[in-house]
């Protein structure tokens, strides 16, 4: 074990009196005090509610990552607590407030309550309303609230509308009740962008795709069983698997009411074609997607559509590249959300560390697939 390991072992373990002299006993040993002094020279905010230190001259106790002027370390002293500090007579330094959340926790919790009005009202609150329960200006509660969630406000109601509707589409008596039940003022509004949510009309959609037509077949690739579907617009669906009968089953009950026309000579090309991408990723696919989603999950599947072949990037770097640092968790969420494997290459998305991270067809087929995409 190298130095380092050994005094961050034993630092772990400063509960304990067997560890406390150890930690004595150590050469290498840097006091508690010392670390922290160290953070807070740095301003390093990941101590912050780990420790408060105090200043003996001005009578104050900080957060580590205040801004304040630093002081001279005999005039500081530390502790575990605000309690503590409190206690020992200090108060709350007023620019890095410790004694409320920090900012970053607020401005979250702030976001979460407008999450919550938002989906709880049945007429979505206007951001001049939703900006000043979070006690913000509406230019900077817009600008929080995209970087939090990843989407605005109103795109974030949008699609929680939009879920409302597919929702009640399947127990509402009519089209029309689902799309009011849902939170939308003018049945025009949700008609406008129905078929990229639902892939089809309302009416369709409430009677398990009743009018709808998909093409599909099931193949074989070096991956294991495939199956294609696609609309008169598009291939809508690319699906891996072990069992050519469950994937089909998957297929018959998202549209249990569908028109599913297999054994088409035609759309049979098609799949080779598909099968073709997999086994040579580098030839690519001209052909028409039907693609169904959000606005922000768009932006996503377009943005993994731009990874080359036999390249990877994180989900970090793919929120980048929208123009939404932040919102990490959201575009993991898109990529889980995309039905259209290879073609849409939610594959070549990896962890930070370089790890693979999930996937719906199985992270066995993942490897493979990156595998054969960065073969010399």
């Amino acid at each position: 074990m190298t130095a380092g390991a050994r005094r961050l072992t034993l630092l772990i373990m400063s509960t304990q009196q067997s560890a406390i002299r150890a930690l004595e006993n150590d050469k290498d040993f840097r006091s508690l005090d010392d670390v922290w002094w160290d953070a807070v020279k740095a301003r390093d905010r990941s101590f912050d509610e780990t420790f408060f230190y105090s200043v003996k001259t001005t009578g104050v106790y900080c957060r580590p990552s205040c801004a304040s002027r630093l002081a001279k370390r005999e005039n500081v002293s530390f502790f575990a607590s605000r309690q503590d500090a409190e206690k020992a007579g200090f108060r709350p330094c007023k620019r890095c407030k410790p004694d409320q959340l920090p900012l970053h926790q607020d401005y979250a919790q702030k976001v979460a309550e407008a999450c919550r009005l938002i989906e709880t009202h049945e007429a979505l609150p206007s951001l001049e309303q939703l900006a000043a329960q979070a006690g913000m200006s509406p230019y900077h509660f817009h600008r929080i609230f995209k970087s939090i969630v990843g989407v605005t406000p109103k795109a974030y109601a949008d699609a929680h509308r939009q879920r409302r509707v597919r929702e009640h589409l399947e127990g509402s008596s009519t089209v029309t009740n689902a799309i009011f039940d849902a939170g939308f003022n003018s049945s025009s509004r949700f008609y406008a962008n129905s078929a990229s949510v639902l892939g089809m009309t309302p009416s369709d959609f409430r009677a398990g795709g009743a009018n709808a037509e998909m093409r599909f077949a099931v193949g074989q690739c070096s991956l294991g069983s495939i199956l294609v579907a696609a609309t008169d617009k598009g291939i809508t669906t690319i699906s891996l698997g072990d069992d050519p009968e469950t994937l089909v089953r998957d297929l018959q009950d998202r549209f249990p009411k569908a028109t599913l026309i297999g054994a088409d000579p035609g759309f049979e090309d098609t799949v080779a074609k598909v099968v073709g991408l997999v086994e040579a990723p580098e030839t690519g696919l001209d052909l028409p997607l039907d693609i169904r989603g959000t606005a922000f999950q768009h932006r996503v599947w377009e943005a993994l559509r731009a990874i080359p072949p036999g390249t990877t990037a994180t989900y970090t770097e793919i929120a980048e590249r929208i123009g939404m640092p932040k919102a990490v968790r959201a575009v993991a969420a898109a990529c889980a959300a995309n039905k259209i494997a290879v073609v849409i290459p939610c594959h070549r998305i990896i962890r930070t560390d370089g790890s693979l991270s999930g996937y719906r067809w199985g992270v066995e087929r993942k490897r493979a697939l990156i595998a054969r995409e960065t073969k010399p």
